[in-house]
């Protein structure tokens, strides 16, 4: 079978690239899934999250190696294996970062990825129901709209931040990132807006657009430095060829994308010699400059009802289920958190370094059910970390997970900003009108001294988790450990580019699924510019 374009992984970024590629009727496009159509109906309500994540039909069910700087705890890192990707499962809050992000990214030799060029992508992208204005926009497959549930708790907490000292700030997204307010959330009318629904469900009648789902894709096919075409198993295990005329894009991922590039030759010479594989390019940043989101998540019982209240017996549940069918509202529509604060650690940084997610409710982890006591949590991040690891291969398999190697809490900067965290999450919490709602700290116990930095740093050792983010893997840039360019080409290979959250060069300061559908939006670019008639 021969097509012009074929796209490796229906994720975030490979449905923007298979709908706005396919848009040219004179382009053949085939797009390859490992996973399956997007029909567990828990996908498509916002907080199916509880029900999906850790469910091997929809979940790779990832884990990390055990890690040092977690007193060699492993971590569950979830991602989506189905039609839409991670945004089919993730917890649909729409964060861009922040402007000197991408700003760094063109400092760092990425013509085209700065803010003033990226953010005309983001809007592009978006249908935001608070309408069009400098910086979003209301034309765009994405539907972005604000929360449809709200809790006294999560309302407690905004307030007490602005005690604290922490300005309120209604769009993270526009001016300045700055201050606490409330997420946005990737739904419409209640319901999830994954990029399978956004993007590919208006071009899957096209012609031209071919979409092939549980095909895992084995290896590129190379003739000499050029692309030429894909190997994968179908659904029956049949290996099957298939040959690509212009481009072949890989858009599985941070952990698929280099995870396929070494299969197929391409990474650290020494690496995949260890594993009896042909070298085709020596690309040593290959599965390197990994980068993540580590959260701490602290846990307050109160006084007063929360969700976990609601969430506990058959009668309740009936309750915001029949909520839910009756006007689209209520818990079933709640995204991973509902408040949330970008803040510094430090007076001497330009821009925040830590992120709030704050919950009306409280559990061990998502997909294991809610806490069986009323009590929210409020889970900070570093948003710019230091610390950096690698995706390595453990064998030339492709059904064979590869070792995740996080290499959390690897630097001093990162150990210092998650205790400051911490302690400015400890201090929020003292503040009125949160303070009269906790009855107790529950997670850290109030016996850890806040001023106590070793104590506070062993806790976040022993109690963090990972916020999903994984990034930077086949690196954008023209140093040594770049593995794209600024036009997402592979270096050394012609006809192959990646497109997803692994050519970051450095992690956004957010979450991460926004801006890989601005990255799908940027490559469909690119590829077409490159690819004229």
């Amino acid at each position: 079978m021969n097509t012009d374009f074929i796209i490796v992984g229906a994720g975030s970024a490979g449905c923007v690239l298979a709908n706005r590629l396919s848009a040219n009727p004179r382009n053949k496009v085939v797009l390859l899934e490992a996973g399956g159509r997007d029909w567990n109906p828990w996908i498509h309500i916002p907080v199916g999250y509880f029900k999906t994540i850790h469910n091997p039909a929809v979940d790779w069910c990832y884990k990390t190696e055990a890690d040092p700087g977690l007193n060699n705890r492993r971590l569950d890192w979830p991602r989506g294996k189905v039609l839409g990707g991670s945004s089919s499962l993730n917890g649909l809050l729409y964060v861009r970062g922040q402007p000197q992000d991408y700003d760094r990214w063109r400092q760092m030799g990425n013509a085209g990825w700065g803010w003033d060029d990226v953010l005309p992508l983001f809007k592009r992208a978006e249908t935001n129901e608070r309408g069009a204005d400098e910086y979003h926009g209301d034309q765009g497959p994405l539907s972005v709209s604000d929360m449809r549930i709200q809790r006294p708790i999560t309302d407690a907490w905004v307030a007490a931040a602005q005690a604290a000292g922490y300005k309120f700030n209604p769009d993270y997204n526009g001016a300045k990132q700055e201050g606490v307010g409330f997420f946005q959330l990737t739904a419409r009318n209640g319901r999830r807006c994954s990029t399978a629904v956004a993007y590919l469900n208006p071009a899957r009648k096209r012609p031209n657009l071919t979409i092939i789902t549980h095909a895992q894709v084995e290896r590129v096919l190379l003739d000499g430095s050029r692309a030429t075409g894909v190997q994968y198993k179908d659904k029956s295990g049949i290996l099957q060829s298939l040959l690509a005329a212009k481009e072949i894009i890989l858009s599985g991922g941070s952990i698929n994308s280099p995870q396929l590039l070494m299969l197929s030759g391409i990474g650290e010479v020494e690496q995949l010699r260890e594993h009896g594989i042909e070298v085709k390019a020596d690309l040593k940043g290959v599965g390197k400059n990994l980068q993540d989101h580590l959260q701490a998540r602290l846990v307050y019982k109160t006084h007063e009802p929360t969700l976990n209240d609601e969430v506990s017996n058959l009668l309740g549940q009936a309750r915001i289920g029949l909520k839910y069918l009756m006007s689209r509202t209520g818990p079933m529509t709640m995204a991973a958190s509902l408040a949330t604060g970008f803040m510094k650690t430090r007076p001497d940084i330009e821009t925040p370094d830590i992120q709030f997610h704050v919950q009306p409710l409280s559990a061990e982890n998502p997909g294991q059910g809610a806490d069986k006591f009323s009590a929210f949590t409020m889970s900070v991040c570093q948003l710019r970390p230091e610390s950096k690891g690698e995706i390595r291969l453990t064998s030339s398999n492709g059904r064979d997970y590869p070792k995740i190697v996080p290499n959390y809490l690897s630097t001093e900067t990162d150990c210092r900003t998650i205790v400051a965290g911490v302690n400015i999450a400890r201090r929020i919490a003292r503040h009125s009108p949160l303070a009269s709602k906790i009855s107790e700290e529950y997670r850290p116990n109030p016996s850890l001294d806040i001023e106590d930095y070793d104590a506070t740093l062993d806790w976040a050792r022993n109690n963090t988790a990972s916020i999903y983010h994984p990034t930077g893997t086949c690196k954008m840039g023209n140093d040594s450990a770049a593995v794209v360019d600024a036009r997402l080409r592979v270096h050394g290979i012609s006809g192959l580019r990646v497109a997803d959250c692994s050519i970051m060069p450095e992690i956004i300061s957010g979450n991460t699924n926004a801006p890989a559908i601005m990255i799908g939006e940027k490559a469909s670019e690119l590829v077409l510019e490159d690819n004229p008639f």
